[in-house]
């Protein structure tokens, strides 16, 4: 047990009984592929009766035309954020007509890389470059990689409860960004040495389709389950392997969040720096635009990872120089699949779960990441998304081998201290309800949802796509059955013919050309704004709250 985060949690334990740890703040963003009757991936456009893709602030897509995702407003309480997530799902399925939401990370049936269509976001330049980023994604990984869904947790504390903070830990002649970016720089090392725990108890994508390898090569990690259906036996999460969103282009870049200017620093060279194989490939041709730029990122939103520091930028500003200019706002969870066992893909008992084990990671101590341990920073995350339920799997920790139960039993037992922390701020218990439901998959790896859906493959011999569909079926029904909160569903309604009237508006004020917004839209990416954040080396190592 850390005596530092004992401690920390101890002299934190009168801010929780004045309940200020219950206004942590959190969203969600859920990706799901519309599938029609027969699980194939929709070939119809984005409904036009959900809004404009490129406008409503709730409904839009992500890669493709098919792949939906929601965004919720950001809320103190996850029973908050469940409502209004399942309100855009009941909302949606009134006019999927007998399309379906798939409830897998691992995509539904498809027809080759033309049948995941590229979403388009109408003629304006933003909407262009929106399009275009997404042939530049196709051109260098292909489409069937972009089919792929999950869950993208957004999570932040109060300015209040930051400011507290600071003055524990004696910061007070820290300015409060650049307090929160180091503590949050802290938070995101802390995640990356141990996101494997997340993959474990999360990871729900053991199985494919065959028709996500259309080149008909099988790696050796599948097995063939039934006539269309490939499984890994012991994987947690295909979708986070080298099967789903990875790139060896851009693991050359070596992110370790050591610091904001690091990481800045980084991301801007990789968008202004070219890559032979992308030059390759061409920018355009004419009108006909193949990328953006032939850069090694065309723009950072590129940059693949399971958690980002973001910032909201204003409407001149690149996320990087939103980050510079005003530090951290928020840290965006993204290694999490879909669950096909639950309607939304997530439930608030594993976001209660995220909570304590984001604030775990947020309090506890976070020293730099030094270069040899970079360069290994992924072999636990890469063992577990393989061979997670491998009762002979072991990890790597301080020189040791050790098995999921031992360290996970360790770390649950600090995050029962975070537990009690913030359930103090909150009415019962749902922080310890949560660990107390999970942890005993650490001993049996059968509970894990990659494991009850392997489980349910082999003992109906179903196929993937069957089983999915079969869910899928399931939850519209559930979903179509319940009715919805009344001002949401006129909400939902208004932005409907809103967010088109913003599509046609901002299309009608459109004077410059598509080659012009990008140039100066690169040429103020390429400017720095960072007059505002002094890195003092102090805050840069900052590590818990002790």
């Amino acid at each position: 047990m850390s005596e530092s985060l004992t401690a920390t949690v101890s002299r934190l334990s009168t801010l929780a009984r004045q309940r200020r740890f219950g206004h942590l703040r959190r969203g969600v963003e859920k990706e799901g592929l519309r599938v029609d009757r027969d699980g194939r991936i929709a070939a119809t456009p984005h409904p036009a009766a959900l809004g404009s893709k490129l406008t409503h602030p709730h409904i839009t897509t992500d890669y493709s035309e098919a792949l939906l995702e929601y965004i919720t407003p950001v809320y103190c309480r996850p029973a908050d954020a469940m409502a209004f997530l399942a309100d855009l799902h009941r909302f949606s399925h009134r006019h999927l007509g007998d399309e379906l939401i798939w409830p897998g990370s691992m995509p539904a049936r498809l027809d080759g890389n033309d049948s995941v269509t590229i979403a388009d976001y109408g003629t304006s330049n933003v909407g262009m470059m929106k399009h275009v980023y997404r042939r530049g994604l196709d051109v260098r990984y292909g489409r069937i990689m972009q089919a792929i869904a999950g869950v993208h947790y957004n999570f932040s504390l109060p300015d209040e409860l930051w400011m507290q903070l600071r003055e524990m830990d004696g910061a007070s002649d820290t300015s409060l960004d650049d307090y929160r970016s180091a503590r949050y720089f802290g938070l995101i090392r802390n995640f990356r040495r141990h996101s494997w725990l997340l993959l474990y108890l999360f990871g729900a994508s053991p199985a494919l389709d065959r028709s996500f390898l259309p080149d008909g090569r099988i790696p050796d990690k599948l097995e063939a389950h039934g006539r269309d259906t490939l499984i890994s036996r012991y994987a947690t999460s295909l979708r986070m392997s080298d099967l789903g969103y990875q790139n060896k282009v851009q693991a050359q870049l070596k992110i370790c969040f050591n610091s904001l200017s690091n990481y800045v620093n980084t991301l801007r060279h990789a968008i202004s720096t070219p890559w032979p194989a992308y030059e390759a490939l061409g920018v355009h041709e004419g009108d006909r635009w193949h990328q953006l730029n032939a850069n090694i990122l065309q723009i950072e939103n590129e940059y693949y990872s399971d958690i980002r520091p973001k910032r909201v930028a204003r409407h001149d500003e690149t996320p990087s120089q939103a980050l510079e200019a005003r530090g951290v706002e928020y840290i965006e969870v993204r290694c999490l699949d879909l669950d096909p066992f639950h309607a939304l893909g997530i439930d608030a008992a594993r976001m209660h779960f995220l909570d304590v084990f984001l604030m775990w990671c947020l309090l506890s101590e976070s020293p730099w990441i030094p270069d040899d341990e970079c360069d290994r920073l992924d072999d636990n995350r890469q063992r577990v998304v393989e061979r997670g339920r491998d009762p002979e799997m072991r990890l790597e920790h301080d020189g040791r081998r050790r098995s999921v139960a031992e360290w996970g039993g360790e770390i649950f037992a600090e995050l029962a201290q975070v537990a009690e922390l913030l359930d103090a701020s909150v009415e019962g218990t749902p922080h310890a309800d949560a660990l107390a439901e999970l942890e005993p998959s650490l001993d049996d790896p059968s509970l894990t949802p990659s494991g009850r859906l392997l489980a349910r493959l082999e003992a109906s011999g179903e196929e993937f796509v069957d089983v999915m569909l079969e869910l899928a079926q399931e939850q519209a029904a559930q979903l179509r059955a319940e009715p919805m909160d009344p001002a949401r569903e006129a909400l939902f309604a208004d932005l409907v013919s809103t967010s088109h009237r913003q599509q046609r508006d901002i299309e009608a004020a459109e004077t410059e050309s598509f080659e012009s917004f990008l140039g100066h839209y690169f040429a103020r990416a390429r400017e720095a704004r960072v007059a505002t954040l002094g890195r003092s080396s102090t805050m840069q190592h900052a590590g818990g709250a002790s």
